[in-house]
């Protein structure tokens, strides 16, 4: 008798997952060199009409979108336009106030640049302006000497990156991600910055699940309690959903999954600009919540549930509510998990994530 394939196994996980109430609606893909083999739903869309998920559902999976970002930053690096050295304040004049006039492209995506937490006339119904946004930022005093410590940068990554994208190209984010991303690989569809309102109807709409209690030392008193907390009303918010804002994302699994498929064969970076995705650029105890951070330019480094030692060659996003996306350079293998309950752990994503790994692994 022939074992199950790897697609068997992950939808017996998934139905089971929806079966035992532990989530209501998942996507996961899987491309591993060239092929896709997981391409896996499981539960309900919108718990509200009954709608079912597909594969073909974009779900908004907030954090999980920075790969989204990082890509376009490395992409912008490829252009030749500026380099990781270059300074934010020779693009954007006005970041330079306050102390920041040091900082540069490679602090930005090492979350190293002193600005982890918006600034605290900046709520979530600001968002959806970008020029508000970036002139707080610019503003703002940085809380250490921009590359001197790394903190998680919450919200304020994806404007720092797109702000920096923008003066370079005269491009929004969401611009950017259509013609370098989404157009050449077919997946208009399935990655945005800003959902227009004809797609609207097509997302999945989340659910609050229990909350859990804020990690880190001084978590509450660096980030708002809204940039730490994933809120159902934040991703169902249509206002938030048709802005452009590079820290959060809305895709498909599949959609992610072929992207990064895409990044790790060549087709959207060349072989250096890749080996920079796991070669760790900052390393120290995460400012924000208390970690050990090891970080490459725009990605955490390491697979979740292990070492960043064990798995040197992973990098990827997780989203707040369990999201979880990653890639991984020796096995060629690119994971994604959309998911539409906000739980406080990321139990599902970390048993996904190790059937994958144990199923393509080197010998794989």
């Amino acid at each position: 008798m022939n074992s199950p394939s790897l697609q068997q196994k992950v939808q017996t996980v998934l139905d089971e997952l929806v079966d035992t109430g532990a989530e209501t609606g998942l996507q996961v893909a899987v491309h591993h060199r060239g092929d896709l083999v997981v391409d896996a739903v499981a539960g309900i869309a919108d718990a509200g009409t009954g709608r079912t998920m597909t594969p073909e559902t974009p779900v908004f999976s907030f954090s999980s979108g920075k790969v989204m970002t990082s890509l376009l930053a490395h992409l912008l690096v490829g252009t030749g336009a500026v380099g990781y050295e270059t300074r934010v304040a020779d693009l954007w004049p006005e970041f330079g106030a306050r102390g920041k006039a040091t900082a540069t492209l490679r602090h930005v995506l090492t979350h190293s640049v002193g600005v982890p937490a918006m600034p605290r006339d900046i709520g979530p119904a600001d968002l959806p302006d970008w020029p508000r946004v970036c002139t707080a930022l610019a503003d703002a005093e940085p809380r250490w000497r921009p590359g001197a410590e790394t903190g998680y940068h919450a919200f304020t990554f994806g404007f720092l990156v797109g702000e920096f994208a923008r003066r370079a190209t005269g491009k929004a984010m969401h611009r950017l991600l259509h013609d370098w991303v989404t157009a050449p690989l077919g997946l208009e569809r399935d990655l945005y910055f800003g959902v227009p309102r004809s797609d609207l109807a097509r997302l999945a709409r989340l659910e609050d699940g229990t909350p859990g209690p804020v990690a880190g030392p001084d978590g509450d008193a660096v980030l708002a309690p809204w940039e730490m907390r994933p809120a159902a009303a934040l991703g169902n918010n249509q206002e938030i959903l048709q802005a452009d804002i590079p820290s959060v994302g809305t895709f498909t699994a599949r959609g992610i999954a072929a992207m990064n498929a895409a990044v790790l064969d060549g087709r959207l970076i060349d072989a250096q600009r890749l080996e920079t995705l796991t070669t760790v650029a900052f390393e120290g105890t995460d400012r924000v919540f208390g970690n050990l951070a090891r970080l490459a330019l725009g990605y955490p480094v390491g697979r979740i549930g292990t070492r960043p030692d064990e798995t040197p060659t992973t990098f990827g996003w997780v989203g707040g509510g369990g999201s979880y996306v990653y890639a991984d350079t020796a096995t060629g293998t690119s994971f994604a998990l959309t998911k539409t309950l906000l739980t406080p752990h990321f139990d599902t994503a970390r048993r996904l994530a190790d059937m994958t790994a144990a199923a393509l692994g080197p010998r794989a």
